[in-house]
């Protein structure tokens, strides 16, 4: 017998009959003699409308009571499927996050997790109960409820299933696995059985949706073994998902490339004729930083003539903001001029066997120029090379690396 934790999204439990499906598949499990514990999103679309309705009321919600508000969609979704449960004949029991006690910080609609008392859930399961919880909240040391920003629902799942030292943790989904790349754009891109959480991390990084990428993190930190799987597959003929773990549990031999990740969501921005001196870096940076923008890609060309060129990549949706800073930064430094590129994509080959294996880069960048695709900016770590090219090239170097790699091959 296992504990088994498993999170149900918003299109896993998007209508009634949706709940009543997942009903059954916990039964299942619940059948075979697991103890099961379910952590559940809000109704797709439900969270949205009572962030609208807040903003009916404020045109920027206060942050406790915004949490207040939102975190209303989970519970009504945990009361659903306990009674659907229920009328199969299973025992079941709903939580919120202030009944379980999880304990965070004070961070309103971006709460991180301090703690998780796991007393009264272990209490229930071992009296043979489903334990249902409200994923994505909740509380602080004086009460208030808080939530855990977007996608906090993988989160709160990963760290019940730590606290309780489950067996696995489920993630239920759309989707049956994690593939190599986005199959809508490579039709022969493979589910992949297995990924470390180290790729994983750079997969949701690098802008895979399949998993959060705080709950990867909390993951990899305690150890806990992830499986991703499809909620809507057909009860009794589930595939085995992919499972994400520690690089030891997975094959001896990995194969050098894991996945193709992109990001459409970049745009560049370059502060040209800066004076090449110390501190330099940080009076461009600085700025962009205080403002809250995240700053991703960064090169700084060799100086010439006492001066050098500066560029860096930021989301799309903060490049107005980043170049209204960087005009003012301009004066200040001494630059000659800003310019920008909003049109631009993030390309990433990611895997563990790059350790181990020479080449990788000029492989990736012989396929590219084969293709005529011009790279902007290049950036490396020890599992993930990444290049920013023009948006228009995305789809055509995602399919060629994809294919150059063998990733449509499935490893001997």
């Amino acid at each position: 017998m296992a504990l088994i934790v498993q999170k149900y999204g918003g299109t896993s439990v998007g209508s009634p009959d949706r709940i009543k499906n997942v009903a059954r598949r916990v039964a299942s499990w619940r059948a075979k003699g697991h103890q099961v514990v379910v952590v559940v999103s809000a109704m797709s679309g439900e969270t949205n409308r009572l962030i609208a309705l807040a903003k009916e009321m404020q045109a920027n919600p206060d942050s406790r009571e915004l949490d207040v508000i939102a975190s209303t969609g989970e519970q009504v979704t945990i009361g659903l499927l306990s009674m659907a449960l229920m009328g199969i004949g299973v025992k079941a029991r709903s939580y919120t996050g202030g009944q379980v006690r999880v304990l965070t910080d004070s961070a309103f609609t971006k709460a991180r997790i301090v703690s998780i008392d796991e007393a009264n859930i272990k209490r229930d399961l071992d009296k043979g109960f489903v334990a249902v919880v409200a994923g994505f909240q909740g509380v602080d040391e004086q009460g208030n409820i808080t939530t855990l920003g977007r996608g906090g629902s993988d989160t709160s799942a990963v760290a019940i299933a730590a606290a309780l030292k489950a067996d696995e943790c489920q993630i239920y989904t759309d989707v049956d696995g994690v593939y190599t790349t986005d199959p809508r754009i490579v039709p022969e891109a493979r589910r992949l059985e297995s990924i470390t959480f180290e790729e994983m991390m750079e997969m949701a990084s690098l802008g895979s949706k399949v998993l959060q990428i705080r709950s990867v993190e909390f993951a990899g930190k305690y150890k806990v073994k992830l499986r991703v799987l499809s909620s809507l597959e057909e009860l009794g003929k589930e595939g085995p998902g992919t499972l994400i773990t520690v690089e030891e549990d997975i094959m001896m031999e990995q194969p050098t490339i894991s996945g193709i990740a992109f990001n459409r969501d970049e745009a560049k921005l370059t502060v040209l004729g800066v004076p090449d001196r110390p501190g330099i870096a940080y009076q461009i940076l600085g700025p962009v930083a205080e403002a809250n923008i995240d700053v991703d890609m960064i090169i700084q060309n060799v100086g010439h003539d006492g001066s050098t060129d500066f560029s860096f990549t930021v989301p799309r949706s903060e490049f107005a903001k980043a170049t209204a800073i960087l005009e003012q930064v301009k004066g200040h430094v001494g630059a000659r001029q800003v310019t920008g590129d909003n049109k631009i994509a993030k390309v990433s080959v990611v895997g563990v066997g790059m350790r181990s294996h020479v080449g990788i880069a000029s492989k990736m960048f012989r396929t590219l120029a084969e293709e005529g695709i011009n790279i902007q900016m290049i950036s490396t770590s020890e599992i993930k090379i990444s290049v920013v090219i023009d948006e228009k090239y995305l789809e055509l170097a995602v399919r060629v690396l994809h294919k150059a790699f063998d990733l449509d091959q499935v490893p001997a």
